[in-house]
């Protein structure tokens, strides 16, 4: 800790205890308690943040070169998870909304998205089917691979009906010229969100712009077991989905993953129950209703 109360001192903080929680150092003053962590800024995206008024992050003290970045800690109250899921997701839909705007693209952008996703589905479905041609050739079959072969039809049938759904996204998109980006958080969980009075987002290491259903989407994979319909219904009320970008978002929670299979049975059945669960969750999932179209 020499090199750190060193640097600390630069800014005359003077610790009395440190308390590790990860990547992340808790410091105790005699005038109160600091954050300090890795500086993994981007400037240009602190400084459109501050361009477009979005300020819910924690002050940050120290200089923008540092190797370590210091913030002021802020206390959190504590609340129920679905409320605070709600709650962030309004905070994200406001980041999306103060910082997005239209870029013109050619048609090459949603075209590399359109084959890049019917080549994912084809990699997934020739990789099942080798899968299940192996398993189907022993005469006894693991625990594992009894549970894949007996489910084996939700994945080829979620993966046929993704290869339509696709093909209908593109019709919404093939004649589009521009394309909505935002600043994204890039890392959304409920720990990455504070409220007390205010509310803030931390942990912007990962912080880029893109399109804003990515952000939900990373969300999701975190969250799957959320109320997404609740969450996405809150966020349009500040930042409502064009109807391209929803049905993007659907394709990307529906999509099936891809097994990795190892030496332990018992992870290997693990792993294809959670598979499975989340094909069951995703499939049914449904998204408020949008007439809104890109410009």
């Amino acid at each position: 800790m020499t090199k750190i109360g060193e640097f600390l001192r630069n800014y005359d903080i003077k610790a009395n205890k440190y308390i590790k929680k990860g990547k992340v150092l808790f410091i105790d003053t005699n005038d109160g308690k600091y954050v300090l962590k890795q500086n993994k800024r981007d400037k240009s995206i602190y400084d459109y943040l501050n361009s477009r008024n979005f300020s819910y992050f924690p002050d940050i003290i120290n200089n923008i070169e540092d190797e370590y970045e210091i913030t002021k800690y802020v206390r959190q109250v504590e609340m129920p998870i679905e409320q605070k899921e709600l709650d962030m997701i309004s905070l994200v839909a406001l980041l999306h909304l103060k910082t997005s705007y239209y870029k013109e693209i050619d048609n090459d952008l949603y075209k590399k998205i359109y084959e890049d996703l019917l080549n994912n589905i084809e990699y997934l479905y020739s990789y099942y089917i080798d899968i299940i041609g192996l398993i189907e050739t022993k005469v006894f079959m693991s625990p594992s691979e009894y549970l894949l072969a007996r489910n084996i039809t939700k994945i080829f049938s979620t993966l046929r009906y993704l290869n339509e759904e696709i093909k209908e996204w593109y019709k919404l998109v093939e004649d589009k010229k521009k394309v909505r980006y935002a600043v994204l958080h890039n890392n959304l969980d409920v720990d990455h969100f504070i409220k007390n009075e205010d509310s803030y987002l931390v942990s912007w290491d990962k912080a880029k712009i893109d399109m804003p259903i990515f952000d939900l989407y990373k969300f999701y994979l975190k969250n799957n077991e959320s109320n997404f319909y609740d969450i996405i219904k809150k966020y349009e009320e500040i930042y409502p989905l064009l109807d391209e970008e929803k049905k993007l978002l659907l394709i990307l929670i529906k999509m099936p993953s891809l097994l990795e299979f190892n030496d332990n049975e018992y992870k290997n059945t693990v792993s294809i129950r959670k598979l499975l669960n989340n094909l069951d969750r995703s499939i049914n999932i449904k998204l408020p209703n949008t007439t809104k179209d890109t410009e």
